[in-house]
């Protein structure tokens, strides 16, 4: 009764195969070849199949208690550990436990347990096989529920489906390949002719549970884990482990004090980085649970309609769309009618978008191919999970269905949500340089270990001392504050950038910031403003341009085509009386004046088919019209009102770069087709005899000024042309022969500070990145206008093909200068045309070319497929990426971090977000859904917060790397001074410990850090990493300083005359008042007799080490260039001057009370002359040896560290150095580059020079 049906399940199956047959399972599992998930895509990870073995866990079971429970500990943080520790290898078909690995650079382990589900199918996309004898109540596929009783009953047809879940995502067995797999909607490989014949009706009941076995919930669901928990799962980190275990060693040294302060010291810690953790748990879960949960409409395969909650969809159900809009809980492709979205949260703009039904190309004789449908390729037809319907329309009596094609995270928001929750691991140079000097320390803290245990084994001291003291040395070689004081640099640049509207929910990315040498900028509210402004109109008549014209809204032309059609030639809609759609259409009817109505439900439920849209001119623009009232006008005027009635709406293609529209006016029989798009496209649809022989050259002239130029056209069409054959023809029929109308001429103005703020980034080194979804041609003129692209600097367009009709892919190579002039003939390439290569003084400027490289997403995805090897060729010239989507952002992003670039990206909408979070340094200028994937937020949209961003960076970096160093020095000097002190049998007292480590140590970290930025970005960048020449010269020149001076001291102090080993009744004061003391504190020595602490190495030691860690402090608190002066620091110029008057004081005029809490013992004063002579002499040794390691240490140690090596560190170095001597790059102009047919290796190409 009480065993799991699952493991049942499982042991019935082991049980049932033969012995033999196992051996020869464990032999082929040796030589079964490597498997893989998610197979080349982004999370590729390794699988392989585990089984629990018992005597294993008997094994581990004993070794956890040995070890104290240590080993269970290391089993919990290495996952790989733990698996192969407890289980034996096996087939992925018979494994109870898989151990996934990921293929890039970071290598991470995952495991998880493979579950099993018993289902009457094996694929949810296949219709469900009944049970026999069995009545289904369309329940009965619930049989997971209680398996055992299905077995009772003698039922052979459940089988055992096996799964695993990982990252938010189930992974079921796939027989045909022979591993795991991510189970797919109706986005796999469906052709959009089965969408609509076999996907549109709807689902029975009993397939729709049986497909919910499969699919699940259609929930996205960002658990917010307990406080408990997480608090477990931050206790149980690596530090804190190690922290617990110096605290229980203290104790029992009786070293309560220090052990209390770090205790507190770790539980303020611990809370400050729960209430972050959980913060930011909760954010991302309000963002996600809002509107996640609603009520929807779906139509089942009777035609009955049914209302469900949307957690019960899954792909294939028939979601029916409510008129008034709706938010969409799931992916779905629209079957029938019209919806009008909001998809601001994929792209960004707050545009409403016109989502038309699915063609099917069965009912289309002229369809070219019945293509499989993609969610990506038909966004046009695709709702989207997470969009908001604003409203539907639809024919009479015919309702808006779309079918379910993806459910819960499988869906476009549950994407991005997986994308924010699991997060790739951003490697960085410093926090694995952090990693190997922890390592160092751990060997040093090795050596004195073995020191300790030798030396007190030959003064014959007692065991349990031996083991608390040898362990002790541990604990102080690798310091219990280091963490704190790494992130103290941290939190104080988190401050300062808060102070200047810049909040952060990631502060380790802070210190990568101070690496970044290239920052992607969004185009749209991000460069520029938001929305675009109409400058003037350019039209034409008789194939003339007039005089360019300011307004297009006068009586003279309120009846003109051109006007008739910027009124008629948009996709605007009114959603609750305003008129909203794109900024561009808005601009352009906004600026005529004209009024446009809409038809309401009750009218258009009135008709067989949809009604127009009708636009008219105010009634002041019209000379004929009379004063009347609305009624007059409404009831007796409207025969001779001027309207014009949008018959028919061809949407905007970015393909074709153009939209139509069929329009009537209001009496006439006729009607009128209007184009607007590009220039270029518009006018080769035109009759060629009305296209102005000067259109290049005007064209030019506003493109190279940055203006966004739109082309107008019209067409008078036939009377064959009536209402219904409209409706069904196919738009290429109408775009033809048109008249050429003329240009709108639009501004997209620069944010007033663009400009200075990139030029700031140019003369830091810094390199700019323009990515966007708009237009290339308008990208590449804002890139000049605002300096990405310099006006001597040529721009070369990589128009990149697939391969089609049995040619290979290819690129076609243009100049942007030239581009418009190439269309009469072939000009002769001249040498000038051709950018110089210069030879730069240094890598760092081998960017700054003359050349640069332009592209839109199809090329951009066309180069990534079929030219990979291209791909960092490009990234390295890459200035102009436009028409990007969303996933091809964070593919740039990457392909410039496989380079080595630190890449920085700055954008505004929620179409920014996996860039945002894929790249080293995300800041968002919204504080809307892109503020949650990114770790900055700039309060102002504006991109003055990129290089406040990287100053504040850089402090914090070199922040990091001084507080490095001084733990490191700190941690050295307490490991020698304790060395020396156990020589004798001696060590450091209690309260010695708490005084340097608390009212030192933390004192001096926490001030150190308080340095604010520089005031301006310069183009010398701080190093990425601790291990360089320059940096570890500096730590051991000062190690050896230190250690040589503690030494001189410890030596010298037993050569004075007046020396001898200290007892209480000791008197080498030769003061009467030093002898007071002396005796004094005779009544605490019984307390601390068996530690040995007071004597005259200890006081000596004590002194010397006190002045050394403060020495140590000013010498690496550098300022300039990347942080304000050390002396501008006040708090920690107080500190400093503070302590060491303190120490100086207690040194050369002891008292009573500190000489007995601090344990020390009264020297001459001539000894205290003496060490304060030890002391100058190592503070100028230190200051001196800094300076001269500064000046000349990079000099002579960088080619050391470097001579292995003789190409650059960063690839992107490599690169452009090796092209500065390749004669075929850059590509020249009309030039093309194919991908190699036969062997379709990955990248390989060649290149064609057309003639």
């Amino acid at each position: 009764m009480g065993t799991d049906p699952q493991t049942s399940c499982i042991f019935k199956q082991r049980s049932s195969i033969p012995e033999v047959e196992k051996f020869h399972v464990t032999l082929n599992m040796e030589k079964e070849e490597k498997k893989f998930v998610n197979k080349d895509e982004e999370d590729e990870m390794e699988i392989y199949g585990y089984n629990l073995c018992r005597w294993k866990l008997v094994l581990v079971a004993v070794g956890v208690l040995c070890t104290g429970g240590f080993l269970l500990l290391l089993l919990y943080w290495m996952p790989a550990w733990r698996v192969k520790a407890t289980c034996k290898r096996t087939t992925l078909k018979d494994c109870e436990v898989v151990l996934l690995r990921t293929t890039d650079e970071f290598r991470i382990w995952f495991c998880a347990k493979v579950r099993i589900v018993l289902s009457l199918g094996t694929s949810p996309l296949q219709s469900p096989t009944p049970p026999q004898d069995k009545v289904s109540n369309g329940h009965s596929i619930h049989v997971f529920e209680n398996p055992a009783e299905e077995n009772k009953n003698g039922t052979q047809k459940y089988l055992p489906i096996r799964y695993f879940s990982h990252h938010s995502m189930k992974y079921f067995w796939n027989d045909a390949v022979q591993s795991f797999d991510v189970i797919k909607g109706l986005d796999d490989s469906i052709s959009c002719s089965s969408v609509h014949a076999e996907h549109s009706a709807g689902l029975t009941k009993a397939v729709h549970d049986y497909r919910k076995l499969f699919y699940g919930v259609n929930e996205i669901a960002v658990k917010v884990p307990s406080i408990f928990k997480l608090l477990i799962k931050e206790v149980l980190n690596p530090f804190y482990i190690f922290q617990l275990f110096s605290v229980i060693l203290w104790i029992t040294d009786e070293y309560y004090y220090y052990a209390l302060a770090i205790v507190v010291m770790s539980v303020i810690s611990i809370i400050s980085s729960l209430y972050t953790i959980r913060k930011q748990y909760v954010i991302l879960h309000d963002m996600v649970a809002a509107h996640s949960i609603v009520r929807v409409s779906v139509s089942r395969a009777n035609q009955e309609r049914e209302e469900i909650l949307s957690t019960d969809l899954v792909p294939g159900d028939i979601m029916l769309i409510p008129s008034n809009g709706t938010i969409m809980p799931c992916d779905a492709v629209l079957v029938s009618g019209t919806c009008i979205v909001n998809e601001s949260l994929l792209t960004g703009e707050s545009v409403p978008v016109t989502k038309t039904s699915l063609p099917n190309p069965a009912e289309d004789p002229k369809a070219t191919g019945d293509e499989v449908y993609s969610p990506e390729t038909h966004k046009r037809h695709t709702l989207f999970c997470g969009t908001t319907v604003i409203q539907t329309r639809f024919y009479s009596g015919e309702l808006v269905k779309a079918a379910v094609v993806r459910t819960g995270f499988s869906t476009s928001k549950g994407q991005l949500i997986r994308s924010i929750l699991y997060p790739k691991p951003t490697d960085f140079k410093l926090y694995k340089d952090a990693y190997m000097f922890l390592l160092s320390l751990v060997v040093v803290a090795g050596i004195g270990f073995i020191y300790t245990v030798v030396n007190s084994i030959l003064n014959e001291v007692e065991v349990h001392i031996i083991i608390i003291e040898s362990l002790d040395i541990i604990t102080i070689t690798v310091p219990p504050a280091l963490p704190a004081a790494m992130t103290a640099g941290i939190v104080y640049a988190q401050r300062r950038l808060k102070k200047i509207g810049i909040f952060c929910i990631s502060p380790q990315r802070i210190n990568i910031c101070g690496q970044l040498n290239l920052v992607c900028f969004d185009k749209t509210g991000t460069l520029t403003e938001d929305g675009l402004d109409l400058w003037g109109i350019q039209r034409v008549e008789n194939a003339r341009f007039l005089l360019p014209e300011e307004r297009a809204c006068s009586e003279g032309l309120v009846k003109s085509p051109f006007v008739a059609c910027m009124a008629t030639c948009h996709s605007l809609t009114k959603i609750e009386g305003v008129l909203s759609g794109d900024p561009l259409d808005l601009k352009m009817f906004e600026a005529i004046g004209w009024i446009l109505e809409e038809a309401t439900e009750e009218e258009t439920a009135l008709h067989n088919r949809i009604m127009p849209t009708v636009v008219r001119p105010p009634k002041q623009l019209l000379p004929e019209s009379k004063p009347a009232t609305d009624q007059d006008m409404e009831l007796f005027e409207l025969p001779t009102t001027y309207e014009i009635g949008i018959v028919r709406q061809f949407p905007f293609s970015s393909a074709l770069q153009r939209m139509c529209v069929v329009a009537r006016v209001l009496g006439e029989k006729k009607m009128d087709a209007y184009v607007k798009g590009a220039p270029e496209v518009i006018a080769s649809l035109c009759k060629q005899e009305t296209v102005p022989v000067d259109f290049e050259s005007v064209l030019e002239e506003y493109t190279k000024q940055g203006f966004r130029v739109i082309a107008l056209a019209h067409r008078k069409l036939e009377s064959k042309f009536t209402w219904h054959k409209i409706q069904n023809i196919n738009r290429d029929a109408i775009e033809s022969n048109m008249g050429f109308l003329g240009l709108i001429i639009m501004q997209n103005k620069l944010k007033q500070e663009t400009p200075a703020v990139l030029k700031d980034l140019h003369k830091a080194s810094i390199r700019t990145v323009m990515v966007t979804g708009d237009n290339m041609l308008t990208a590449i003129s804002v890139a000049r206008d605002c300096g990405m692209i310099l006006p001597q600097d040529k721009v070369i367009i990589a128009e990149a093909l697939p391969p089609k009709d049995g040619q290979t892919a290819r690129i076609n190579w243009h100049y942007a200068d030239t581009l418009p002039k190439c269309t009469n003939s072939s000009p002769a390439i001249n040498s000038e045309d051709i950018p110089i290569k210069l030879v730069h003084e240094s890598h760092e400027d081998l960017q700054m070319t003359k050349y640069h490289f332009a592209m839109n997403g199809k090329s951009f995805a066309v180069i990534q497929e079929h030219f990979q090897d291209l791909v960092p060729k490009l990234v390295l010239h890459g200035t102009v990426f436009a028409r990007m989507a969303p996933d091809q952002k964070t593919q740039l992003v990457e392909a410039l971090q496989n380079v080595d670039y630190y890449v920085g990206m700055c954008g505004d909408g929620a179409n920014d977000c996996g860039a945002l979070k894929r790249a080293h340094g995300g800041i968002s200028l919204s504080e809307l859904e892109a503020s949650v994937a990114s770790p900055f937020t700039s309060r102002t949209p504006s991109i003055s917060c990129v290089p406040n961003l990287i100053r504040e960076g850089r402090a914090a970096l070199i922040t990091s790397f001084c507080v490095f160093k001084f733990m490191a020095l700190y941690s050295i000097i307490q490991y020698f001074s304790v060395t020396l002190l156990y020589s004798i049998l001696s060590n450091l007292g209690d309260f010695q410990f708490l005084f340097i480590d608390l009212a030192i140590i933390l004192v001096v970290v926490f001030t150190m850090s308080l340095n604010p930025a520089w005031k301006e970005l310069v183009a010398q960048r701080p190093p990425s990493g601790l291990i360089s020449g320059p940096l570890l010269c500096s730590v051991l020149s000062q190690m050896v300083i230190c250690i040589a001076f503690q030494a001189m001291g410890f030596v010298w102090v037993k050569q004075q005359p007046w020396y001898e080993s200290w007892t209480p009744d000791s008197d080498a004061c030769n003061v009467s008042s030093a002898t007071d003391t002396n005796s004094s504190s005779h009544g605490n020595q019984t307390l601390h007799d068996e530690h040995n602490i007071k004597n005259y190495e200890n006081t000596t030691v004590f002194f010397i080490s006190s002045f050394q860690y403060l020495i140590v402090a000013i010498v690496f608190s550098k300022g300039k260039p990347f942080r304000q002066p050390c002396y501008k620091n006040f708090l920690f110029v107080f500190s400093v001057i503070f302590l060491y008057i303190f120490i100086s004081v207690i040194m050369l005029h002891p008292t009573e009370v500190i000489d007995s809490s601090l344990e020390l013992v009264c020297v001459p004063y001539q000894w205290r002359a003496t060490l304060l002579a030890i002391i100058v002499i190592n503070a100028v040794v230190s200051i001196l040896v800094e300076e001269a390691t500064d000046r000349w240490a990079a000099c002579f140690l960088t080619p050391l560290f470097s001579c292995r090596k003789k190409m650059p560190q960063a690839k992107y170095m490599h690169l452009a150095q090796e092209l500065l001597v390749d004669p075929e790059w850059p590509p020249k102009p009309r030039t093309t580059t194919e991908a190699k047919a036969p062997t379709r290796e990955n990248g390989s190409h060649q290149i064609i020079t057309v003639t």
